[in-house]
C-alpha cells in the first residue's frame, strides 16, 4: 500500500523523470490528469488500471475532494498508486492537499517532482528566466486564483517591483487584470512579456510584446489556457533564441502506422524535428500458435545453403525462437545470410551475425536478383523466415531460378485497435499533414479504418511510403503516393518529410 505524487512534466513525454517513469512501470493503478501526456500511459504495465480524473475549464471529471478520496481508496485495497499530475504536483497541481489527505488516511507517500511549465514552457519559446544584467530572480504566480476570494491575495505592489521576471501560470483569462494591476503598482507599460500557449507541446505557440499590448496581442492570436505569461526583461530574449519553434517539421502532424514496437524509431526521429507525432499501428506483430514448420527448419540449418531475412521483425522472432531449442549463432555456420535492407543487417548485427549479401535497393526483386549473381542458385536450399502472410515474389523468383525455397512463417502480423476517430476528424478538419507507411500491410490495414474516398477528398493530407512497393499499393486503390525516398529506410523517409512538408 503506498501512493506516489508523480510530477509529469508540461507536456513533453521526454521530460518526465526517470523516477516518474520507474513509478509508472511498477503500479497497479494509474490516477492521470488532463494536462498530463497519453504517451507516457505506455510506461504503465499492460495489467494497470487507468482512471482518468481530468479537470479543464468547465469540466472536471472529478472534483477535487473524490480524487483525494479515490487515492485514499486504491492505496487501502492493497495497490501501488501513481496519481500522474501534470507538471509538478507541488506547483500549483492541489499536490500537497493530496498529500494530506494521504496522510490523513495513514497511507504512505512519496512526491516524485516533476518539470514544471513555469520553467519548461519559457525554455522552449527561448525565454531563459533568469539571464546575466537582465533577471536575477524569478516569482511564479497563479494567474487563476480562486473564485470565491473576495479580492486578490497579490501583494501587486511587491511583485511590480520586487523581482526581474515574473511568470504567471494559467492566467489568459485574467491576463487584462494582470497587466492592469501591474502598471497600477509601478511596472512600466512597454516592459516585455510574452505568453507561451501549450508549451513544450507540438501544439505550442508563443509572442512576444509588451505589457500593456500583450492583452489585445493575446486575444488577437486567440490564445488561451493551458499558458504561461513571463514578464520581465528576458522575455525579450524570445525572437532570438526560440528553438523549439524553429524545428523543421514544428506545427506538423505526422501519422506513424508502423506496429507499435516497429514505431518507435520513426516517431523519435520525427519528434526530434518537431512534429506532432501520432501512433495509429494499423497492425499488430504477435507470435504464432504454431512453431513446428519453423522449429523443423531450425532443426535441419546445416542443409541450407542460404538464410533470407525479409525484415527485422523476421529476425527478431527468428531468434527467439532459436534461442528457445537451446542454439545460437553457431548454429547458422553452414549458412549464408542476406538481408533484404540496412535495418533488417542491423538487426543480424545486434546479434553478432554479419550479412553475406544486402542488395542495392531494398526490395524482395532486389534480393532475388543479388543472389543469383551471388552464386549459382540451380539445387541450392534456401530457408526464407518471414511473416505469416507476406508477398510470393521473392520465393517464386528464387524457384524460378532452380532454387529450393523452404517458406517458414516466425511472426503474424493481425489488425490493431487505433485511433481511427482522432485521426479521421483531423483528416476531415485539414489539420493532419501527413500520413506514413513502411509496408503493404499497413496500407490495407490503414484503408480498412480509414477510407480512401475520404484522403481523395482531402490531398491536402500528404501520403509517405518507405518505397515503391508499398507506394503501389497506395496506387492500387486510387491514391497518390506524394512522398517516397529514394533510399527505402526509416531515416530516409524521416529526412525526405523533413525536406518535403514544411513546402506544403
Amino acid at each position: 500500500m503506498k501512493a506516489f505524487l508523480v510530477g509529469a512534466g508540461p507536456g513533453d513525454p521526454g521530460l518526465l523523470t526517470l523516477k516518474g517513469r520507474d513509478v509508472l512501470a511498477m503500479a497497479d493503478a494509474v490516477v492521470y490528469d488532463a494536462l498530463a501526456s497519453p504517451t507516457l500511459l505506455e510506461y504503465a504495465r499492460p495489467d494497470a488500471e487507468l482512471i482518468y480524473v481530468g479537470k479543464i475549464a468547465g469540466e472536471h471529471a472529478l472534483p477535487q475532494d473524490e480524487i483525494n478520496a479515490l487515492l485514499v481508496r486504491l492505496a487501502k485495497e492493497g495497490k501501488t498508486v501513481a496519481r500522474l499530475k501534470g507538471g509538478d504536483p507541488y506547483i500549483f497541481g492541489r499536490g500537497g492537499e493530496e498529500a494530506l489527505a494521504l496522510l490523513d488516511a495513514g497511507v504512505p507517500f512519496e512526491e516524485v517532482p516533476g518539470v514544471s511549465s513555469a520553467i519548461a514552457a519559457p525554455a522552449y519559446a527561448g525565454i531563459p528566466l533568469t539571464h546575466r544584467g537582465l533577471a536575477s530572480s524569478v516569482t511564479i504566480i497563479t494567474g487563476h486564483e480562486s473564485a470565491d476570494k473576495s479580492a486578490s491575495e497579490h501583494n501587486w505592489k511587491a511583485l511590480a517591483t520586487g523581482a526581474s521576471t515574473l511568470v504567471f501560470v494559467m492566467g489568459m483569462k485574467n491576463l487584462p487584470d494582470i497587466a492592469h494591476n501591474l502598471i497600477r503598482a509601478g511596472l512600466a507599460p512597454d516592459m516585455p512579456a510574452a505568453a507561451i500557449y501549450r508549451g513544450t507541446t507540438s501544439g505550442q505557440r508563443s509572442l512576444l510584446s509588451t505589457l500593456a499590448e500583450l492583452p489585445q496581442a493575446a486575444e488577437k492570436a486567440h490564445f488561451s489556457n493551458p499558458a504561461v505569461i513571463v514578464v520581465g526583461k528576458a522575455a525579450a530574449l524570445r525572437d532570438k533564441l526560440n528553438w523549439f519553434e524553429r524545428k523543421p517539421l514544428f506545427g506538423k502532424s505526422v501519422v506513424v502506422t508502423r506496429a507499435r514496437e516497429q514505431a518507435s524509431s520513426l516517431a523519435r526521429l520525427l519528434e526530434e524535428m518537431g512534429a506532432e507525432v501520432i501512433q495509429f499501428p494499423t497492425i499488430e506483430i504477435r507470435p504464432l500458435a504454431d512453431y513446428a514448420k519453423l522449429d523443423a527448419a531450425l532443426a535441419g540449418l546445416s542443409g541450407y545453403n542460404w538464410l533470407v531475412f525479409t525484415s527485422a521483425n523476421g529476425v527478431r522472432h527468428f531468434w527467439r525462437r532459436l534461442e528457445k531449442s537451446e542454439k545460437d549463432g553457431r548454429a547458422l555456420a553452414a549458412c549464408k545470410i542476406a538481408a533484404i535492407g540496412p535495418a533488417t543487417a542491423q538487426a543480424l548485427a545486434a546479434r553478432g551475425i554479419l550479412a553475406d549479401f544486402v542488395p542495392g535497393r531494398y526490395v524482395a526483386e532486389s534480393v532475388a536478383e543479388g543472389l543469383r549473381h551471388a552464386g549459382p542458385l540451380s539445387g541450392a536450399h534456401i530457408l526464407l523466415p518471414r511473416a505469416a502472410r507476406a508477398r510470393d515474389v521473392l520465393p517464386d523468383e528464387l524457384a524460378a531460378a532452380g532454387a529450393n525455397v523452404t517458406v517458414v512463417p516466425c511472426y503474424e502480423t493481425v489488425p490493431a485497435d487505433s485511433r481511427k476517430d482522432e485521426v479521421q476528424k483531423r483528416i476531415e478538419a485539414g489539420t493532419l499533414s501527413c500520413v506514413t507507411f513502411g509496408s503493404s500491410s499497413t496500407v490495407l490495414n490503414f484503408l480498412a479504418r480509414i477510407s480512401p474516398e475520404l484522403l481523395r477528398a482531402h490531398p491536402e493530407t500528404r501520403l509517405a511510403a518507405i518505397g515503391p512497393v508499398t507506394a503501389q499499393t497506395l496506387r492500387d486503390h486510387g491514391l497518390d503516393c506524394h512522398i517516397q525516398p529514394e533510399e527505402y529506410t526509416i531515416p530516409a523517409l524521416a529526412r525526405v518529410l523533413e525536406s518535403e512538408l514544411p513546402c506544403l
